[in-house]
This record gives structure tokens, C-alpha cells and sequence, in this order.
């Protein structure tokens, strides 16, 4: 018998695999999804062009047209005007930590709100569902009178607790719901082998939900580099301005033409982008971990 079946098993792998043939509605696909992509990168080609291009080229020209070399003066005056440097480090280090304190304090309050099952956890979560649907512009002027009383106004550390407040918020809603499925024989297993609750949390909770949190700390990360009303309010001073408040605040004073103003754009822009392309295989991996199990 065992000969026999070796037999069989050498006759097919000797047999040629029959490979499936894609039909052309695969390839439409592909197609109409590469097009799409080109449309979209459309924008961005445009901003770069302008922003090698001199005043004069771009007067000439249009904005249309490719440079006709690279000009970096643009890009140059626009970074020593505002100190691109310091805004750029203002706006990582705000960004950064709003990120990892969210993202924390968003686990502390799931794993309260999904495990330990607090009183009252239906109207907490309620209460933050309505909280994620509050403009900002409702929002400025408490917190702005709030700075002003504790002597916050005008630094970072006010706007990084504003927003780590503001996206927990998020963070805890979307936590909560994962938490509440998670399995309680795995739980139980752990407390009688005598773990505490803040063993089982960072030993057996984080590492299950790690691909989730990992997509938040991207996603707040770039909502908060992105933000404007806020930081244009609370940071007053240019050393404490962020990227977006220092693009805004220079377009409002008419110092900029149009080439100028798309430096600014691709300056703002080079950050998120390389951001986002360093944590996208993270990010794919959160986003399809829940099919995945």
C-alpha cells in the first residue's frame, strides 16, 4: 500500500498545474483602478510643478505645464519665512504625542467600559457618540476660556491635551465594542491562574487588539497633523505654530504668489505622505485583521 500511494502521489506532481486564467473583466478591473489612481495623483503633480517653477515661468507657462528646470527658490524662501523647521517640529511633536496618549487612554477606558463593565456603560458610550459629533466650533471658546484660567494659552501642551481628549473619545467608542466580544474563557483562564487586572490587560488584552491600535495611532495622528481651527486659537506665537496654522496665517497675509503657495502645499503634504507610507503595511494589517480571524 504505501508503495502504491507513493506511486500515486509522484504521478501528480508530475502533473502539469493548470493555471487559472484571469477573464477580461480582470483586467478591466485592474485597468479602471489604475486610471482612477493616475486621476487622483493628478493634484499632486500639478503642486509639484508649480513649486519648482520660478514667478515668471509660472506667469509664462501656466499652471499647467512642466518646468522648464528645477527651481528650489520658492520652497527656500517659504522655509526660512516661517521657520519651517520649528513649525515642522512642533507640529511632529504635538502630532506624535497626541497619537500615543490617545491611543492609551483609550485602552484604559475600553478595557473599563468593554471587560469591566462599569455602571451606566450604555449612557458612557452614548455620551461619547455624542461627543465625536460636536463641531470644534462649539468647542473653542470653553477651551480657550479653560487655557486662559490655568495658564496653558499659547503652548503646545494645551493643544496636545485638547486633542488627546477629542480623539480618546473616538478611540473609546471604537475600543468598547471590540472589548465587549472578547472572549471570557480566555479572561477567566487568566484569573485563576492568579493574574491581576492589570496583567491581564497589557499580557492578554493589548496583544489581541494590537492591529487595532496600531490603525488608531495612524489615524490620529494624521487627523491631528491635519487639524487647524484649534491650534490656529490656542497657538498664538510663531514658535509654537503647527504646519497647518503657519500655511493659513501666511496665505491670510497675501506674502504669498502662486508658486510660493505651492511649495507651502507640497512642504505641508511631504510629511503625511512619507507618514503614511512607512505605517501602510501596519495599517493593512489592522484594517483586515478582523477578516482575517
Amino acid at each position: 500500500m504505501t508503495a502504491i500511494t507513493a506511486k500515486r502521489t509522484s504521478e501528480r506532481a508530475a502533473r502539469p498545474r493548470r493555471r487559472r486564467r484571469r477573464g477580461p473583466s480582470a483586467y478591466a478591473v485592474l485597468v479602471g483602478l489604475a486610471a482612477l489612481a493616475g486621476i487622483m495623483l493628478i493634484p499632486f503633480v500639478v503642486v509639484v510643478f508649480n513649486a519648482l517653477k520660478t514667478p515668471e515661468e509660472y506667469t509664462e507657462s501656466g499652471p499647467l505645464a512642466p518646468p522648464g528646470g528645477l527651481h528650489f527658490d520658492s520652497i527656500t524662501d517659504f522655509w526660512e519665512r516661517v521657520g519651517f523647521g520649528q513649525v515642522l517640529l512642533n507640529s511632529a511633536l504635538i502630532s506624535g504625542s497626541v497619537a500615543i496618549l490617545a491611543v492609551l487612554l483609550s485602552v484604559f477606558n475600553a478595557y473599563a467600559l468593554g471587560i469591566g463593565r462599569v455602571k451606566g456603560r450604555m449612557w458612557v458610550l452614548a455620551l461619547l457618540l455624542l461627543a465625536n459629533t460636536l463641531p470644534q466650533e462649539a468647542l473653542v471658546y470653553p477651551l480657550y476660556y479653560l487655557a486662559k484660567q490655568v495658564d496653558l494659552y499659547d503652548t503646545r501642551i494645551a493643544v496636545i491635551i485638547v486633542f488627546t481628549v477629542i480623539q480618546s473619545a473616538f478611540g473609546t467608542y471604537l475600543l468598547s465594542s471590540v472589548l465587549g466580544t472578547f472572549p471570557k474563557p480566555l479572561l477567566e483562564a487568566a484569573r485563576i491562574d492568579g493574574a491581576s487586572r492589570w496583567q491581564i490587560l497589557w499580557r492578554i488584552v493589548v496583544p489581541s487588539v494590537r492591529p487595532t491600535l496600531a490603525v488608531l495611532m495612524v489615524f490620529f495622528f494624521i487627523w491631528t497633523w491635519n487639524e487647524f481651527l484649534i491650534p490656529l486659537v490656542f497657538l498664538v506665537s510663531q514658535d509654537n505654530q503647527t504646519v497647518s496654522v503657519a500655511l493659513g496665517v501666511l496665505q491670510g497675509q497675501r506674502m504669498m504668489d502662486a508658486t510660493m503657495s505651492s511649495a507651502a502645499s507640497l512642504l505641508g503634504l511631504i510629511p503625511t505622505v512619507v507618514f503614511f507610507l512607512i505605517f501602510q503595511r501596519t495599517l493593512a494589517r489592522g484594517l483586515t485583521a478582523g477578516a482575517i480571524k
